[in-house]
């Protein structure tokens, strides 16, 4: 994860803006007060880190994804084919 000094943060927003989406890679932003520093990311990246801690949080979400998780680990899955529906 790259760091940045907050008056270059600043200085070049737009430019930082582009890169943490294009490269969907956060950025810390840094000030002489430790405490004053942040973490800039895209807000595709927010989406997903929202829903994992809302899945992750959820028990009955959870326990379905460890049970698949382990389904898969043991080769105890399945191929099944699409079905095509027609628009009416």
């Amino acid at each position: 994860m790259e760091a940045v000094v907050y008056s270059n943060f600043r200085n070049k927003m737009k430019a930082y803006f582009r890169q943490v989406n294009e490269n969907m890679e956060p950025l810390i932003v840094v000030n002489k007060n430790p405490d004053e520093n942040v973490v800039v990311v895209s807000k595709a990246e927010w989406d997903s880190l929202q829903e994992t801690l809302y899945v992750m949080s959820n028990p009955y979400l959870s326990d379905k994804i460890m049970k698949g998780m382990e389904q898969v680990r043991l080769g105890k899955t399945a191929n099944h084919d699409l079905i095509e529906v027609e628009d009416e």
